[in-house]
């Protein structure tokens, strides 16, 4: 494999992340991303070949909270360790800039990843807005 380049906060495209969302998740629906990044406290990018091939995005509350969103590695390159680099450099990244905690929601399957890279599960409670009455 060709070397991986990680970046913090580059330029991206729209196009070039809904390509690799859709890659990753079938039934990613393409979106804006300007918006969100600029509200970020931080976001990493990896690349082979100024290819996109992996993205995580640190989002916060301005305080002791930051927020592990949208960790996604090409599945063309899963495995070869693209995305425990990108979740420690963004933990790291994070508590330089001032985050006590990093949270992040994953599906079970994931579990293991995350404890490789130190997150330990928690009780928490979620509650979808759309669902709260008018």
């Amino acid at each position: 494999m060709n070397q991986v380049a990680i970046a913090v906060c580059p330029t991206l495209e729209d196009d070039e992340l809904n390509a690799l969302f859709a890659s990753a998740w079938p039934a990613h629906t393409p979106r804006a991303y300007g918006a969100v990044l600029d509200r970020s406290l931080a976001y990493l990018a990896a690349f082979v070949d100024e290819e996109l091939v992996g993205f995580v995005n640190v989002a916060w509350d301005g305080g002791a909270h930051a927020f592990l969103l949208d960790p996604t590695v090409h599945p063309g390159f899963r495995r070869r360790g693209i995305g425990r680099e990108l979740v420690r450099r963004a933990a790291r990244l994070a508590r330089d800039r001032g985050a006590v905690w990093l949270h992040v929601d994953y599906d079970p399957a994931l579990r293991g990843f995350y404890a490789a890279v130190g997150f330990r599960p928690t009780e928490a409670a979620l509650l979808r807005l759309s669902e709260l009455e008018r």
